[in-house]
């Protein structure tokens, strides 16, 4: 295909791009950099007969003509990232300083509000998503070798999780672990503690949080997985097990590296999404026990004073995350086509 004639087969999918992605981030990285305007105080002076008094009062207009003219906010830079709401360069500097031992250090570091976010996010990305490949691949493994007549009940039953949406199925279970719910009274009774509640405890919320994340995400790899499968070469298991390679010989020998490349897409998929977790913490209200980035992104905008610099910072330092966990994947796919193509 000619350069030209390339470029004008790009050009529709180049310019949603530009228009839909990388204008909103430049906006996003710009409004990072501006904190709102403080409001305009005027002081006055009232005098009596028992003497003068001093009053603070906002002057609206004034506050008012300062946001028209510069609707940005103040020009801060990257202060915003290294605030205690962000980085908290300074705390953790101090922290660093003041602790001898590294669970002192962590611990401390654990306690600012935007590496607690980063700590559960990481957790639920790097368990759930190696979590989500392996259970996904020995779901499709079962399911093609059922009989014919028990593969659509269920391969139907298999895809009920993807079906749900996420807030609804986080909110489903979120009822059912409750203290009168069906699994927190069977919880109790199994460990004879009537008080045990999956929402007091923050290791508990950790794991209901990354059971349901398996749980939703596995229908994926399974359907992509399951579709890889039908395309696997028979000759090449024939021949595997005329040489008398056992069953798990032919999955680690001839499946495993067949299904490789759908094992990388399902990895990028993953990683996007469980780094962004978002409706689970929602849907079970754990913001206190396992907050994630992309809630506080959503907690700085619903607060009582938006602040659109915090969400912006919050969501540039998540894409930079999102991108670090990315690369090596991409690099490696990036290595397979050139092989390929050489």
């Amino acid at each position: 295909m000619r350069h030209k004639t390339f470029l004008w087969f790009i050009l529709p999918s180049l310019a949603a791009m530009i228009l839909f992605i990388a204008l909103p981030l430049v906006s996003v990285v710009v409004q990072s950099m501006y904190i709102e305007h403080e409001q305009v105080l005027v002081v006055t002076e009232n005098c009596g007969p028992f003497g003068c008094t001093q009053e603070s009062s906002v002057d609206t207009e004034a506050t008012a003509q300062l946001r028209d003219e510069q609707p940005l906010g103040r020009f801060a830079g990257l202060a915003t990232y290294f605030d205690r709401g962000h980085l908290a360069s300074s705390e953790v500097a101090e922290a660093w300083a003041n602790h001898e031992s590294l669970g002192d250090f962590f611990s401390e570091l654990y306690n600012l509000p935007f590496y607690k976010a980063l700590a559960f996010t990481l957790t639920y990305t790097f368990v759930v998503t190696p979590m989500v490949i392996v259970l996904g691949l020995l779901i499709a493994l079962g399911v093609n070798r059922l009989t014919p007549a028990l593969k659509g009940p269920t391969i139907f039953v298999s895809l009920l999780p993807m079906i749900i949406t996420p807030l609804i199925g986080s909110l489903i279970l979120f009822w059912m672990i409750d203290a009168q719910g069906v699994i927190g009274k069977s919880l109790q009774w199994i460990f004879d503690d009537p008080e045990l509640s999956l929402k007091a405890s923050p290791p508990l919320t950790w794991i209901t949080l990354i059971v349901y994340g398996i749980w939703s995400g596995a229908p994926f790899a399974f359907v992509v997985f399951y579709a890889g499968l039908q395309t696997v070469n028979s000759d090449s298991l024939e021949a595997a097990m005329i040489d008398g390679a056992t069953k798990w010989q032919q999955i680690r020998y001839v499946v495993i590296p067949h299904l490789m490349p759908l094992a990388v897409f399902i990895s990028l998929m993953q990683l996007m999404d469980n780094f962004r977790v978002f409706e689970p913490v929602v849907g079970f209200s754990a913001q206190a026990n396992a907050p994630s980035l992309s809630y506080i992104i959503f907690a700085d905008m619903r607060s009582d004073i938006t602040r659109f610099n915090s969400a912006a910072a919050t969501s540039v330092l998540t894409v930079i995350g999102v991108t670090i966990l990315l690369a090596p994947v991409l690099v490696r796919t990036w290595r397979d086509f050139k092989g390929k193509a050489v």
